[in-house]
């Protein structure tokens, strides 16, 4: 991939990190423009925000602020993670889970 594909696609990798409007904003601007950096970024982004919606939802059944606290700092620190992998031009995973959401949303951005 060279640096151009990914200079242009760098706003929409970072955008991909933001909510899950912004990846789902990102996976249809995306689709006509068919840039891999962008759709690597996407499925990375989508992937954090479905997971933390679904462990976020497991998480609250604790009621314990630690916890709580727990989840919300892995997570600021996987999002920023990939907002500086995609800010940088780098096509880094996200450390754990990053392959799986590779795998699970390989369709998005082909």
């Amino acid at each position: 991939m060279t640096d151009q594909i990914r200079e242009e696609g760098k706003t929409m990798a970072i955008v991909s990190y933001l909510t899950i409007i912004g990846a789902v904003i990102a996976i249809i601007m995306n689709s006509d423009m068919k840039n891999p950096f962008v759709a690597f970024h996407s499925r990375q982004g989508l992937g954090l925000c479905v997971s933390y919606m679904i462990l976020g939802f497991v998480i609250s059944g604790f009621n314990n602020w630690m916890i709580t606290y727990a989840f919300w700092i892995v997570f600021f620190v996987l999002f920023i993670y990939g907002i500086i992998g995609a800010a940088t031009k780098k096509e880094n995973s996200v450390p754990i889970i990053g392959d799986f959401f590779q795998k699970i949303f390989k369709g998005i951005g082909q």
